[in-house]
């Protein structure tokens, strides 16, 4: 019969530098300012980039993130006084990462958004039929929301800073949504009538309006990217590239690369951002995407994976300067990396396991990463 470990044991096999407990590292330290600009399954989190970036990289060196995400790398390289690169075949996330990573003038962003929320104020719900919308929206959203969301999207796109008030809008589709209150990550329908919530413990009803959402985002993205601006390292930059990693155009040399892969079959990367795509108009490239979850996990889609993965660390390997650390972030339950960073060239420097908080969600159980620090054999 195997036996547990127990705590003790367990911690010795971690690094306590990169693990943090929720009364060390509170929800409001791990989404600081833009990385809040919208919630995002499966990223880790800044202070883990923090420290990598502090171990493996100096100040004025060019940091690659070659499965960019939401743009962890990018946002906590900025506020390290590192360049950085990421790339990303998703259109949300490039979204996402470009406005995180703009150079804003505070007073005339300011001065546009206030104005956004006082429009929101004499909107009239009727005055932008909900019609006009997708099913999957007219599913998704009750008439008022839909109209409210509609509106605010025809607002955005005459504004200078448009990018950004369709990040705000993106936030408030996802908390809108005919969705159960404690199932904000993966609804599976729309839920219109009322239910037993498990987050507010009582019966809760589906989401009539969107226009709170819509100020309170636009206000608190104002604050958010008003404190960022103070914490960048000026001269530093961010660049977003929107491209399959396997096949990007390259610039560098990059001192190094941080990443946290995607896990195969874990989650529809696209399905997360359904709303976003949906109302923005966004290209979908999820057929390219490596991991999705609507591929499963046969041995098929995980031997996919792992081409998938290989091809694009082979890509980018010109592109690095010699002997570049290579920090990669994975549940690697599956124990398909070994493999991976020897078909890629790559030859692992150490192992360094962290234990990850999972307070979000109604998920169980304990949960471990490790953070693999390799270097190509040139």
């Amino acid at each position: 019969m195997r036996v547990a470990l127990t705590q003790e044991a367990l911690y010795r096999e971690l690094d306590l530098e990169l693990s943090w407990s929720e009364q060390e590292l509170p929800e409001r330290e791990r989404t600081k300012h833009v990385h809040r600009l919208h919630p995002y399954l499966g990223k880790f989190i800044p202070q883990l980039v923090e420290v990598i970036l502090d171990r493996y990289f100096e100040p004025g060196q060019h940091v690659l993130d070659p499965f960019a995400g939401s743009g962890t790398t990018l946002v906590q390289a900025l506020e390290s006084g590192l360049d950085a690169t990421g790339i990303d075949i998703a259109a949300f996330n490039c979204l996402l990462m470009e406005v995180k990573t703009r150079r804003y003038e505070v007073t005339a962003l300011e001065r546009e958004l206030t104005s956004a929320v006082k429009a929101l104020d004499g909107f009239e719900p009727r005055a932008v039929p909900a019609r006009r919308a997708s099913k999957y929206l007219r599913d998704w959203y009750a008439p008022e929301a839909l109209s409210q969301l509609l509106f605010f999207r025809e607002l955005s796109s005459a504004c200078e800073h448009s990018d950004l008030l369709k990040v705000v809008l993106a936030r408030a589709a996802r908390s809108a949504r005919r969705a159960r209150h404690f199932d904000l990550d993966f609804p599976r329908e729309p839920q219109t009538g009322p239910y037993w919530c498990y987050k507010h413990r009582r019966t809760c009803k589906p989401v009539e309006s969107a226009a709170h959402f819509l100020r309170r985002y636009t206000l608190d993205t104002l604050e958010r990217v008003k404190e960022f601006e103070r914490l960048r390292v000026a001269g530093s930059s961010g660049e977003v590239v929107h491209a399959d990693g396997r096949n990007a155009d390259l610039g560098g040399p990059y001192d190094g690369i941080v990443t946290s892969p995607p896990y195969p079959g874990l989650i529809d990367y696209h399905e997360q951002h359904r709303y976003a795509y949906e109302l923005l108009g966004l290209a979908d490239l999820s057929e390219h995407e490596l991991g999705s979850a609507r591929r499963g996990t046969a041995r098929a889609a995980v031997s996919a994976y792992c081409d998938g993965i290989v091809d694009v660390l082979e890509h980018i390997h010109p592109a690095l300067v010699p002997g570049a650390p290579v920090a990669i972030v994975v549940n690697d339950r599956r124990d398909l990396y070994p493999e991976i960073l020897r078909r890629a060239g790559l030859e692992l420097d150490c192992s360094h396991r962290r234990h990850v908080n999972r307070r979000t969600g109604r998920r169980a159980g304990e949960f471990y990463e490790d953070v693999l620090i390799a270097r190509f054999s040139d």
